[in-house]
């Protein structure tokens, strides 16, 4: 997070915490209570956004907070990270996770977001997030799912090129990485039923610069 947003999201706190909305701290860092206390004063002046704020997005910082971590080398904070929201796949190392990666930064980083139907009964079926919150086109942020035979594939959108889309999720060769998946495999894209969206184009991203995923299913 650059020093920039540091501050932007400092002034947005102090100003809830002066409204009385409570972030908690006032340390520039946009996490559950800055995202609730921002809903708690927009529900009492009963007009709802229409556009997200120029914030980092709770789940994608929360996502972040793992990059790189491996099933292997680092299966244990793994372990521990899965199941902050209560539950868990289980052992990264014998299982798919991905869905298990993508549950996490969504409750973890928005928890009121409900997980309906299918899709709370089972998150670690990549293709169960077709279900959740609302369409959209491929933006930043956006949860991507890509098909793999009869399986499939979830992450989070953080850039593009002509033919492949890079997607930030776990299980990426064995990681949490940032990995190019080829955009003719997309299933389709949602966005937060519980978070304003946001109008914002893919960066275009080199090819060169991340590797093609392996092992997701």
């Amino acid at each position: 997070m650059t020093t920039d947003q540091t501050d932007a999201i400092r002034l947005i706190q102090s100003g809830l915490d002066k409204l009385g909305h409570s972030p908690g701290d006032v340390d520039g860092q946009w996490g559950v209570r800055t995202a609730r206390a921002l809903k708690s004063l927009l529900t009492a002046n009963g007009r709802p956004m229409s556009l997200a704020p120029a914030a980092p997005l709770p789940w994608i910082t929360e996502a972040k907070s793992a990059l790189r971590k491996n099933e292997a080398r680092d299966r244990s904070w793994l372990v521990s990270w899965l199941k902050r929201d209560g539950r868990s796949l289980g052992d990264p190392g014998k299982n798919p996770w991905c869905g298990d990666f993508v549950e996490t930064c969504i409750r973890m980083g928005l928890p009121d977001e409900p997980l309906l139907g299918a899709l709370g009964i089972n998150p670690y079926w990549a293709r169960n997030w077709l279900l959740f919150g609302q369409e959209t086109k491929p933006v930043p942020g956006a949860v991507l799912i890509f098909k793999r035979g009869s399986g499939g594939h979830v992450g989070f959108a953080v850039g593009q090129d002509d033919t492949n889309f890079y997607v930030l999720g776990g299980n990426q060769s064995d990681a949490v990485t940032i990995a190019r998946i080829a955009k003719s495999r997309l299933l389709g894209a949602r966005w937060p039923a519980t978070f304003p969206p946001r109008l914002q184009r893919l960066p275009t991203m080199r090819p060169g610069e991340f590797l093609t995923t392996t092992n997701e299913i």
